[in-house]
This record gives C-alpha cells, sequence and structure tokens, in this order.
C-alpha cells in the first residue's frame, strides 16, 4: 500500500476522482497529471497538486512527479484511443516508448510505459488497491436473470471474449443467436454496443466484457456504469456479463436500477466460470 505520496495518471471518466478521494482519506498526498481534453476538470478540486498534459508530453510528465518526490504511481481512466493517431504530438520520452513497442495494443503500450517510468525511479501500482469496492462481486445483480438464448449467447461470448484477450484486440463483444455480431477495437465498449445491436437487429443482443486473460491488474481493467446500461438500451441489447473481481463497476446502485427498469439482465461471472 502506498504511502505519503502517491501520483496519479489520470483519464477520462471519474475513476481519477474517486481514486484521489480514497487516497486523500488515507492520508496520501495526491499529484496527479492530467490529460488536456480527457480528464475531467473537477479533478483539480480532489488532489494536493495537478498538471495538465498534452498527449504524448511523457518527459512533463515524468519530471512533475520526480519534482513532487512520487515513488509509486496509479494510472485512472482510459484514453480515447482514435486521439493516439489523430491528436498526439510526442516529446522525445514518448518518441523513446513507441520505438520501443511491437505494436500499439492497450496492454502493451502500458506494460512498456510502467517499465520506461520504472526506470526513472516511478513504479506503477494497482489503481484498484485503495478502492477494492469499485471491483465487480460474482451473482446476479439484477430482478431479472437470464433466458435461456440470452444464457446460451452469454457461454458462447463468455469463451469467445478470452481468446480475443489473448490477442490485446479489446475486452467486449456483442452475441446473439450464437453468433458475434460485434467485437470491440479502438472505437471502446460503447460504441461496440451500439454497432451490435444494429447489426443484431436492435433487440435481444448480449454483451460480454470480461478482461484479457494476461491483463497486467495494474490498469486498463474492464469497467461498466450506469453509461453501459444507458448505451445497451438504446440499442436494444438484453443482457451484460461482466468479469467478477477483475472488472470496476461505477455507479453501482444507479446502473442496476437503470437495468431492472429497463429489463435487462446483468451478471458477474467469476474468471474460470462458463456461465453453466
Amino acid at each position: 500500500m502506498p504511502t505519503g505520496v502517491i501520483g496519479l495518471i489520470a483519464g477520462k471518466s471519474q475513476f481519477p476522482i474517486l481514486f484521489a478521494r480514497a487516497a486523500k482519506a488515507r492520508g496520501l498526498k495526491v499529484v496527479a497529471v492530467a490529460i488536456q481534453g480527457e480528464t475531467q476538470a473537477e479533478l483539480a478540486a480532489e488532489v494536493d497538486e495537478i498538471v495538465w498534459l498534452k498527449l504524448g508530453q511523457l518527459g512533463k510528465l515524468i519530471k512533475t512527479f520526480q519534482k513532487a518526490g512520487v515513488r509509486q504511481a496509479a494510472m485512472c481512466g482510459g484514453v480515447s484511443k482514435p486521439r493516439m493517431f489523430s491528436d498526439i504530438k510526442p516529446d522525445l520520452k514518448a518518441l523513446l516508448l513507441i520505438n520501443k513497442l511491437r505494436h500499439m495494443a492497450d496492454d502493451g503500450i502500458l506494460r512498456t510505459l510502467a517499465k520506461v517510468l520504472l526506470d526513472e525511479g516511478i513504479e506503477i501500482v494497482a489503481s484498484h488497491d485503495l478502492v477494492p469496492e469499485l471491483l465487480a462481486a460474482p451473482g446476479l445483480y439484477t430482478r431479472r436473470g437470464p433466458e435461456p438464448a440470452e444464457q446460451a449467447d452469454a457461454e458462447v461470448g463468455w469463451r469467445l471474449a478470452a481468446e480475443l484477450g489473448k490477442l490485446d484486440i479489446g475486452q467486449a463483444l456483442v452475441v446473439k443467436g450464437k453468433a458475434v455480431v460485434a467485437v470491440e477495437a479502438m472505437e471502446g465498449t460503447d460504441e461496440c454496443i451500439r454497432r451490435g445491436g444494429q447489426l443484431a437487429g436492435g433487440a435481444g443482443a448480449v454483451v460480454v466484457k470480461r478482461c484479457k486473460p494476461t491483463q497486467d491488474q495494474r490498469f486498463d481493467l474492464p469497467s461498466v456504469g450506469e453509461g453501459t446500461v444507458a448505451v445497451m438500451q438504446r440499442a436494444g441489447a438484453s443482457c451484460l456479463v461482466i468479469e467478477a473481481g477483475r472488472t470496476l463497476v461505477f455507479d453501482h446502485a444507479p446502473m442496476v436500477k437503470r437495468a431492472d427498469e429497463a429489463g435487462i439482465c446483468i451478471m458477474a461471472w467469476s474468471p474460470t466460470e462458463d456461465g453453466k
């Protein structure tokens, strides 16, 4: 568990804010580096120090942490992946990192970044250690359980999502009639669900989101929340399956309430479960 001061590499979503509050409650000084156009402005009120960076300013990130005496840091929240091709201006440190990559898949980028930071004396620690209550507990979350067809689709999607994760492509897919109708790639989970709903005819699709088998659990854990259910509702998806213990759940009560009102089933399966 970190002591003294903790660095926060903040991306989008509410996760950086929740992390900062938990760290402060444990008496930690929080020094954040935030990404312009991604990180919520409200984070500034939750931390002791914040520096805003453009995507690609790795050297400035390192200098900020070193100046503040940060020896451990956590990555919270993602970055809109299309920006990595259209809105990044890498500095020398970032260019050196890119040159070390074999490919631009998520896990490879983050592992390499963690290694670069460690070489600079900054250890990346698991972001969920300070907020373990956000990790999904196993079980059925909603009043409604899966229909037989949804259960069958969930089982297919569960197995295939693990195979998809081995390739470090994405964490989610959409299934209907035991056929994969959409796979998450750079566009992210919400767009995958929207596209899957369209291809599935707008009714009855199952969304499966799980951790990659080789996932470095210090960062980039799958996450869901009320917004996920809202997207599913508009897309006509009827069932969500997530991985217990390795998925972050935001807005748990509002998420379940909205799902119940929409007749959507939500289940969290254990990593070794096949859904049967």
